[in-house]
């Protein structure tokens, strides 16, 4: 619970303090939102895939740096078979919500980024195994770097997320993204 007050304080301050500050940006209109969807792959061992979406509303706080708020959701699944008979499968759904900061090292056209973002994932799973069921739910603090690039209103990334464990499980992934963003396009 303090997690999750220390992040909506974090989050309260930092709306406060972009509203209070002019936008710097002069090539870009400041508020955009990102939609995305793509492959994520779990951490561990077996046959692994899953799938993510992600909606990112943002501030251009300049024409290099954007400030945001990251909601994603990722469905991710793993099994391994031992000794040829018997069969343990993971299925893991992660829900996240940071603050994320993207930095560009390109001011217009193809504009590649680097960013990071950190708050709380919501963690919850099946483990499957050969007469066992486990279901576990946990809040969890965690972070996600990430590169990428965007051109036009098209933005593609990769992010890694430490999202933690719950019940022995690793909830961390990778995701591939592609999407579009509205708004925050040139002035």
């Amino acid at each position: 619970m303090k997690k999750l007050m220390l992040s909506f304080a974090l989050a309260a301050f930092l709306a406060f303090s972009v509203s209070n500050v002019k936008a710097q940006s002069t090539n870009y209109k400041p508020f955009k939102v990102d939609f995305a969807f793509g492959y994520a792959v779990p951490a561990g061992s077996g046959s692994k895939g899953g799938v993510v979406f992600a909606m990112e509303p943002k501030y251009a706080v300049s024409n290099s740096l954007t400030v945001g708020l990251r909601l994603e959701s990722a469905l991710t699944a793993s099994a391994i078979e031992i000794d040829g008979e018997s069969l343990v499968g993971k299925v893991k759904a992660t829900g996240s919500y940071l603050l994320t900061g993207d930095y560009f090292l390109k001011e217009t056209g193809f504009r590649p980024f680097i960013g990071a973002g950190v708050g709380l994932y919501s963690l919850a799973g099946i483990e499957i195994g050969d007469e066992d069921l486990e279901i576990g739910s946990k809040t969890k603090f965690g972070f996600a770097p990430r590169v990428g690039f965007e051109t036009g209103h098209f933005r593609t990334g990769i992010e890694y997320n430490f999202a933690g464990k719950n019940l022995g499980a690793n909830y961390n992934y990778l995701a591939f993204k592609i999407g579009f963003f509205l708004g925050g396009g040139e002035k």
